[in-house]
């Protein structure tokens, strides 16, 4: 009798990693105060110049996130 070998499958799907709390803490924390410091700073400006600060704000708090994720782990 011979054995018959069963062969693996090899799925072309890789595990999907999520998003990390920390991440998201940095996002909202870095986005809401960017944006108030802008709201105050830059009163005489459009209102856009503030949702622009925020949106930058939030997108360095991405990487600052990510970064914070690398070094030191998650929140929880």
């Amino acid at each position: 009798m011979s054995k018959t070998v069963k062969s693996k499958k090899v799925s072309g799907k890789k595990a999907r990693q999520e998003t990390p709390v920390v991440v998201y803490v940095w996002v909202f924390g870095l986005g809401i105060m960017s944006y108030l410091i802008a709201r105050i700073a830059l009163g005489a400006f459009p209102h856009p110049v503030h949702w622009l600060s925020g949106i930058v704000g939030a997108a360095v708090g991405y990487v600052v996130g990510w970064i914070w994720y690398r070094k030191r782990g998650d929140v929880f």
